[in-house]
């Protein structure tokens, strides 16, 4: 990220980028950015006056608050995309030391956004004993911040997930029968 960084101008930059490129449709207010990214607001305000000095993203003032949305008619906004999502890099090592704090993993698998195929239900399943909601939901808010999207997640007891994979469980088929990454698998798929 950090040589990505350079080349936009900052990590700010380029956190906001990446949430304008994979929230197209989504209007924004600058408080919803700066809790979406963890950005100061005044970073947040700073860089949004950088994007709209660009035409990279619009102004929506229909109601009180203005909200601001990637600009559909920017000329480089497909070139943008796809080169964000390819260079979006998903660095395994990362992901699993933000999750681990949660609790004794058993299961990583990544699939959905973290694989290029939208389709499926979620982003993320985890399998674990003695998972903390709170942790889990922290760490997982932290990685979408350098994301630049919501990930969508799931998270069962071992015991529970064993039974769903008995019953042919369809969020867990939905998963396992696309293309899927697992990072850690101490059950033995």
């Amino acid at each position: 990220m950090e040589s990505l960084a350079t080349l936009f101008g900052s990590p700010a930059r380029l956190k906001m980028l990446r949430l304008f490129v994979f929230n197209q449709s989504a209007a924004l207010t600058s408080a919803e950015i700066a809790a979406r990214t963890k950005l100061s607001k005044e970073v947040v305000r700073a860089e949004l006056a950088e994007l709209l000095a660009a035409r990279f993203i619009r102004k929506r003032a229909a109601r009180a608050p203005i909200r601001y949305q990637a600009n559909p008619r920017f000329e480089h906004l497909g070139a943008l995309e796809v080169f964000i999502r390819e260079t979006t890099n998903v660095r395994p090592a990362r992901i699993v030391s933000a999750l681990r704090r949660s609790g004794a993993l058993r299961l990583v698998v990544l699939s959905g956004f973290f694989t290029g195929v939208l389709e499926p239900q979620i982003d993320l399943l985890l399998v674990g004993d003695h998972l903390d909601e709170r942790t889990l939901a922290h760490a997982v808010r932290s990685l979408e911040a350098e994301f630049g999207r919501e990930i969508r997640y799931a998270a069962f007891p071992t015991a529970d997930f064993r039974y769903r994979m008995g019953v042919y469980d369809r969020l867990l088929r939905d998963v396992l029968d696309y293309p899927h990454r697992l990072l850690i698998d101490k059950i033995g798929l």
